[in-house]
């Protein structure tokens, strides 16, 4: 039986200026299961970013339930937020985010450092085919080599999900399709479970479920047969 690494409970979200209210997750329910790439997608708007920090322990709900590693993280302190971030999550960003005065190996094990169980920061760079490059600086790798150090980087960790906020957002569309192509093998070689979020729709294809949030709230379908990369159209 598959195990859960990710459910939430009547989750709502709601934003506020002085007297103006904004309520942006409205009583969501679902669940993100051990072991799977699973899509969240929705129109710009729909509250996936302000999900994915929820679920990512950056932000908290309104109210609801937000269960990972045997915790719900609605109830946890800040102390108890941050070390849930580095124990059991990995991030993986649209631009990147790596520290240009270090090399992509020293990125890498950067990560490590503040993980119970690290992957050897090498080993994750040879994962993600950068094992050529591990002494280069972000400002000598392209976009795409750059993109899969951020991956590398989130693997290394060993977490127990690893998000992505529009991975292929900053980069064109064959060197989209082999990061994503990238992930997919990742996720069928290592087991990690991978949660990535965006509003491009064909992304979904490849996945084992797909999250389809909307403004009205969240609905969960399952792909029988998963698409490659290099079949979607953009």
């Amino acid at each position: 039986m598959t195990e859960t690494a990710i459910r939430c409970v009547d989750l709502h979200k709601t934003y506020r200026s002085g007297d103006v209210e904004t309520p942006v997750l409205r009583g969501l329910d679902f669940e993100i299961l051990s072991g799977e790439l699973s899509v969240i997608l929705g129109a710009s708007g729909a509250g996936k970013s302000t999900l994915l920090n929820i679920i990512g322990g950056i932000d908290r709900p309104s109210s609801g339930q937000v269960w990972c590693a045997g915790q719900d993280l609605a109830t946890l302190d800040d102390r108890s937020l941050t070390d849930y971030r580095r124990r059991n999550v990995g991030f993986v960003f649209q631009f990147y985010n790596l520290v240009p005065t270090l090399t992509a190996l020293e990125n890498v094990e950067a990560a490590t450092q503040i993980a119970d169980n690290p992957m050897d920061p090498a080993e994750a760079l040879r994962l993600v085919e950068l094992e050529d490059r591990q002494d280069y600086f972000p400002a000598q790798l392209s976009g795409g080599q750059q993109q899969r150090v951020s991956i590398a980087r989130a693997l290394a960790k060993n977490p127990l999900v690893v998000f992505c906020d529009e991975p292929t957002g900053a980069l064109d569309a064959s060197t989209g399709r082999h990061v994503l192509d990238l992930l997919v093998q990742l996720n069928e070689q290592t087991q990690a479970t991978i949660v990535i979020v965006t509003h491009a729709a064909p992304v979904a294809q490849l996945a084992h479920a797909v999250l389809h949030l909307t403004m009205e709230g969240i609905s969960t379908s399952r792909n029988q047969q998963r698409a490659r990369a290099a079949d979607i159209s953009w």
